[in-house]
């Protein structure tokens, strides 16, 4: 079983003295210690202005399952942005170069993952590490 862990390293100099934040994680199924996300999907979307989407649904297998998320805007105009929403409420603003990574409640098939892009066309790219998801082979 592959082993999946994020890390993220925060550094600021912000205060008087300089700040540094480390933190990472292995990615486990939902209420165990297995790791191991058995499953990836990813993408990459090109969002006109003013078009909104579903870039991942929500679906009864997922609930209550063990779903994180990677969003990044590719776009280099760093005034071109997309707006986060799940279950229409709005979650954040990825301008360009901006990147994103978050748990992923599915409680509910209405929690749909939506990007809705405000300025400029905005390059996504994304991937969800999830369980549960039968993936068919090719050809069925």
């Amino acid at each position: 079983m592959a082993t999946t862990t994020a890390a993220v390293t925060l550094s600021s100099d912000l205060l008087s003295g300089s700040l540094s934040v480390t933190g990472s994680s292995t990615f486990m199924k939902a209420g165990t210690t297995a790791d191991g996300l058995n499953q990836m999907r990813m993408g990459r979307n090109e969002i006109p202005t003013g078009t909104s989407f579903d870039l991942l649904d929500a679906t009864a297998s997922g609930v209550d399952k063990a779903n994180k998320v990677y969003i990044a805007n590719l776009s280099t105009d760093n005034t071109y942005y997309v707006i986060v929403i799940i279950d229409a409420k709005v979650i954040g603003r990825l301008y360009g170069g901006d990147w994103m990574f978050l748990p992923w409640n599915m409680d509910d098939v209405t929690h749909d993952l939506e990007i809705t892009a405000y300025t400029g066309t905005n390059t996504i790219e994304w991937v969800k590490f999830h369980e549960n998801e039968t993936l068919l082979t090719q050809g069925d």
